[in-house]
């Protein structure tokens, strides 16, 4: 080693431990797992470590299947940080994609019949969701070529993994006992908070989508209206919070804290702004909301 050399910064360690992190889909994935732990902590049983692996791999399996799917001509000229370090290190990421679909299949044989119902109805949708399976007027389209729908599908195949599928599988195993209407309602909250901090993501590829004609909400109604769509979303989502909750405890804080943090996260975002703000504080968000649970039952 020369004389001249010096050893790389800490920061720029940081920058690749992160670009790891997040690139690699294995942040999204922990953010599954923490979802799946919100569920499990509001309906008071012990969380499944059958579940919680398979809501980590088959989240690392389809958001890296669907990355490796939308691979554009010239990666290393993509204007995204993420695709050009995804498409940098492909062998890595075929690699987890592999592993994470053999553990999805292995994991499967734990659950019950009704959960792997769920998670086939899932998949199928998730697979639609990627794969240009229908054809009209000669030209091929997936579900998230389908105005206004791309939001929505993310937002219940998220809420129906990390609320529905707990919920699911702790009936078959007779460890909980919910009504349909408190099961509703659960997903829906986690529906709304999902679908929030989705859409800024659409708002930032707004020109993307607009050149690839890709309907988002950020497309059909404009930036501008697109941010306030978010809020109203989480205000609902306050509104239902506050409209059904039995007592103001320690949960109730909890998620209207990450509720008003996540508010102010996407009130803050820009199309210009970091894709690590996106992927690291916007999505870290879903983490936050189990934090922020854990933190208030301290006291």
């Amino acid at each position: 080693m020369s004389s001249d050399s010096k050893p790389p910064s800490i920061k720029k360690s940081l920058r690749h431990i992160a670009d790891f992190l997040l690139f690699s889909n294995l942040f999204i994935a922990i953010c599954a797992v923490a979802q799946g732990l919100v569920t499990y902590h509001l309906l008071e049983i012990k969380p499944d470590k059958h579940v919680l692996a398979l809501l980590f791999c088959s989240t690392l399996a389809l958001y890296n299947f669907s990355m490796l799917m939308s691979k554009p001509a010239e990666p290393r000229r993509s204007p995204f940080r993420r695709v050009r370090w995804i498409f940098s290190h492909y062998r890595l990421t075929i690699s987890l994609t592999i592993i994470a679909i053999v553990s999805v299949t292995v994991l499967i044989f734990f659950l019950k019949i009704p959960s792997i119902i769920l998670l086939s109805f899932l998949g199928l949708i998730s697979i639609a969701y990627n794969i240009p399976l229908f054809t009209l007027n000669e030209r091929k389209f997936g579900l998230r070529n389908i105005p206004g729908l791309k939001l929505f599908l993310i937002a219940i195949v998220w809420s129906f993994s990390c609320v529905l599928l707990p919920i699911v599988e702790g009936s078959a195993r007779h460890l909980v006992d919910i009504k349909v209407a408190d099961t509703v309602l659960l997903v829906g909250k986690r529906f709304l908070f999902i679908a929030a901090i989705t859409v800024p993501f659409d708002i930032r590829d707004l020109f993307h989508d607009k050149h690839f004609n890709l309907k988002t909400i950020p497309v059909m109604l404009g930036e501008r209206k697109a941010y306030l769509f978010c809020q109203l979303l989480l205000v609902i989502y306050a509104s239902l919070l506050l409209m059904f909750t039995r007592d103001f405890n320690a949960d109730f804080w909890a998620l209207t804290v990450t509720a008003a943090v996540a508010g102010w996260l996407i009130l803050k975002s820009e199309i210009k702004k970091d894709e690590f703000y996106y992927f690291g504080f916007i999505d870290g968000t879903m983490i936050l909301q189990f934090l922020m649970i854990l933190l208030f039952n301290l006291f």
